[in-house]
């Protein structure tokens, strides 16, 4: 499965926030994200995609000045996601194992990631 570089991550228009909830969502705490969509598409994220592509601010602001999101010196390894939560109809957030808890994963930026990649290998 192709993957996009930090650049390509960064939403280049406007995101689709109507995009509706997964109908299913699978999170193996040592692996990844698994959605299943309406549409009946299945994704699949890797906890290190994830956390290296975190929407937040900070690291956000880390990506943009060449700065690691993750790991840091001090990050435990494996990489691991502790907990995640549903933010309203509109999300999902994480709470992994160095501490990092501020990253909103939208449904609209998680389908536009796939999206991209299934344009990128045709």
């Amino acid at each position: 499965m192709a993957t996009m570089n930090d650049d390509e991550r960064l939403p280049t228009e406007p995101l689709d926030e109507s995009t509706p909830p997964p109908t299913s969502l699978d999170l193996d705490r040592a692996e990844g994200l698994t959605a299943t969509w309406l549409d009946g598409d299945t994704t699949h994220y890797s906890l290190e995609e994830l956390r290296v592509h975190c929407p937040c601010a900070e690291c956000r602001g880390l990506r943009e000045r060449g700065l690691p999101v993750w790991p840091k010196p001090a990050s435990p390894l494996p990489l691991r996601a502790e907990s995640a939560e549903l933010v309203g109809g509109w999300g999902i957030t994480f709470t992994w194992n160095d501490g990092h808890t501020t990253g909103i994963f939208s449904w609209a930026l998680l389908r536009q990631w796939r999206a991209r990649d299934a344009g990128a290998e045709s």
